[in-house]
């Protein structure tokens, strides 16, 4: 085993001194094996330590929205009571999302509590089928797809007229192709985090 370790730091050492080398001519050494100037080093730090720690500490603090159906570019947490029109972000874990769980942000539409009414009628895109249509205390929030953008054929929420459950939320957006609700019906209310947008 040292045997080894030897030879690998024998066939390293080549380019290990090049690297050292090269250091020297980016802190301003006029050239190979010429004096560096350390200075260099110190205006680099003082230019790219402050970038990168503000970096660090901002890209946590927010969430790019990546849908068309949210009204954000970026949203952060905003801890709270969730309520109506709120945006909220969670995981999905769902066959058309994807085969990895996504982090997605709807509006809460539909409360717990409130009157969540679905009705079937013919679909106006696929003949034989039937869309649901989405009312909330008689508002309307959406209208399921037959399908989804890439021909995937989507079942949507059968609900009849009924309340939302206690400790859950109907979620969606106005957006035609928005994946939500309509399709895995409401979500619960601890999944859910409240968001603010940024952008």
């Amino acid at each position: 085993m040292f045997r080894l370790a030897w030879a690998a730091g024998k066939a390293l050492w080549p380019e290990v001194r090049l690297l050292l080398l090269r250091a020297a001519v980016a802190l301003d050494a006029s050239g190979l094996g010429l004096a560096p100037r350390p200075e260099q080093l110190w205006k680099a730090y003082g230019i790219v330590l402050p970038i990168g720690l503000l970096t660090w500490w901002a890209i946590p603090q927010f969430t790019l929205v990546m849908s068309p159906s949210i009204e954000a570019w970026a949203v952060r947490a905003d801890p709270g009571p969730i309520r109506r029109g709120d945006l909220v972000s969670f995981r999905l874990s769902d066959p058309i999302a994807g085969p990895k769980t996504v982090f997605v942000t709807k509006y809460a539409l539909c409360m717990p509590g409130q009157m969540l009414n679905e009705v079937e009628r013919p679909s106006r895109r696929a003949r034989g089928m039937s869309d649901g249509y989405y009312y909330c205390d008689g508002r309307l929030l959406g209208v399921s797809k037959p399908t989804g953008r890439k021909g995937e054929r989507l079942n949507h929420l059968v609900w009849g007229r009924k309340p939302v459950p206690i400790g859950m939320v109907y979620v969606g957006s106005g957006h035609p192709d928005g994946y939500d609700s309509r399709y895995y019906g409401p979500v619960a209310l601890d999944r859910l985090t409240r968001m603010e947008r940024v952008l």
